[in-house]
């Protein structure tokens, strides 16, 4: 197990994580020019009660968990080709919840969308919630760098969520990245979420390289667990 101090938040890590929780939700409503938005605080309130219980979750629980998510790219024996990924994917990320709320609310470039696509892009959302905390809650290994937590003494998780697809946090991420665009109004912001999709399922294959050879029983996992990110498809 890792040291009890590496598993304290520095004083900075608590700055960067209260300014990312702010700043996350702010963007959406700045930048759509209309602080009243509807949707725009419904996706805000749904980025917030993630963030908030997930991280809530792992102070009580999980405290190695927490510091394992602020490792920054590069480091902990992260593979190399890993922290280029890192950082298109938080590039990638940032330019879509840019794109959201300019398209949808302040130009309005996109038509907007009927009420029920908007439920369902809200069904979505509640969907991801479901996936992105249960990733935390049943695997204490889910770090955001590709490398083997070797300090950590890593092993295979194959329950709960990781009983139904080997990748439930990036499935979590793709309901994220198609709902909130859909909640929103944006097909700019869908277009985004679907190249960014595109991007994290090349991730998972590199991803998964790695484990079959450096992760003991990952390969019989595959056997028990047949798909990667989509049931009966991929």
């Amino acid at each position: 197990m890792a040291k009890r101090e590496n598993k304290k938040l520095t004083a900075g890590q608590w700055v960067y994580m209260v300014l990312w929780l702010l700043a996350c939700p702010a963007i959406i409503l700045f930048l759509s020019g209309d602080w009243l938005w509807v949707e725009g605080w419904i996706f805000d309130v749904w980025f917030l009660a993630v963030c908030a219980s997930t991280i809530t979750y792992l102070l009580r629980k999980d405290p190695a968990l927490l510091a394992e998510r602020f490792k920054h790219p590069g480091t902990g024996n992260q593979k190399k080709w890993d922290a280029y990924f890192v950082v298109g994917l938080v590039i990638a990320f940032l330019a879509w919840l840019v794109i959201m709320p300019i398209d949808a609310k302040r130009y309005g470039w996109t038509p907007d969308f009927p009420l029920w696509s908007k439920v369902l892009g809200g069904m979505e959302l509640a969907i991801s919630f479901f996936f992105l905390y249960r990733s935390y809650t049943d695997n204490t290994f889910v770090s955001p760098l590709v490398r083997i937590q070797t300090e950590r003494k890593q092993r295979v998780v194959s329950t709960g969520v990781y009983g139904l697809v080997r990748h439930p946090m990036y499935l979590g991420a793709i309901f994220m990245l198609t709902g909130a665009p859909i909640l929103l109004g944006s097909q700019y912001g869908i277009l985004m979420g679907g190249m960014i999709s595109f991007l994290v399922a090349g991730r998972i294959i590199g991803e998964e390289k790695m484990l079959v050879e450096e992760l003991e029983g990952y390969a019989d996992y595959k056997k028990e667990v047949r798909y990667r990110l989509i049931p009966f498809v991929w």
